[in-house]
């Protein structure tokens, strides 16, 4: 099992998180027989499951066969470890938890809609830009902004 943290700098906000629960995630992922990586990211969504070949009935959320070895591999996400909304401004802090089959993710991008909560209460949507998103919160009468920092994969 590997676990994702992130670290983003929250200013006047708090509480990231995916939009939804049919939210894809992008990973960068490697082969570990033969440790090819992919050179794009991957989508895995926590709410589509695919049929793993060779297994009886067995699914997972990402199923993929490497272009170099052709070993299929998979990944599940775990559903005891429900995707937590990052808090912890400037510290690394998990997301997620995930069970990798012949693969490990490697690399972690945060496009999509996220969403946020302003210090009173406001929702927004996030849509990062190289990184970075910015809003007025009109309540709270307070720039807003989040800057991501990166992210690490470990194991869980």
């Amino acid at each position: 099992r590997l676990k994702l943290e992130i670290r983003a700098d929250l200013e006047n906000v708090t509480d990231l998180r995916p939009s939804s629960d049919d939210f894809d995630f992008f990973f960068n992922v490697t082969c570990t027989t033969c440790h090819e990586t992919h050179p794009k990211p991957v989508s895995v969504n926590r709410l589509q499951e695919r049929e793993v070949s060779g297994g009886k009935n067995t699914t997972a959320h990402f199923v993929w066969r490497c272009g170099n070895c052709k070993r299929e591999s998979s990944a599940k996400f775990d559903p005891s470890f429900p995707v937590r909304p990052y808090r912890d401004s400037g510290s690394f802090a998990e997301l997620l938890v995930i069970e990798c089959r012949g693969l490990e993710f490697v690399g972690f991008d945060p496009m999509g809609t996220w969403t946020c909560n302003g210090n009173k209460g406001q929702l927004f949507e996030v849509e990062f830009q190289d990184g970075y998103w910015a809003d007025y919160d009109e309540d709270a009468r307070l720039p807003v902004q989040i800057d991501f920092k990166g992210s690490r994969w470990s194991r869980a």
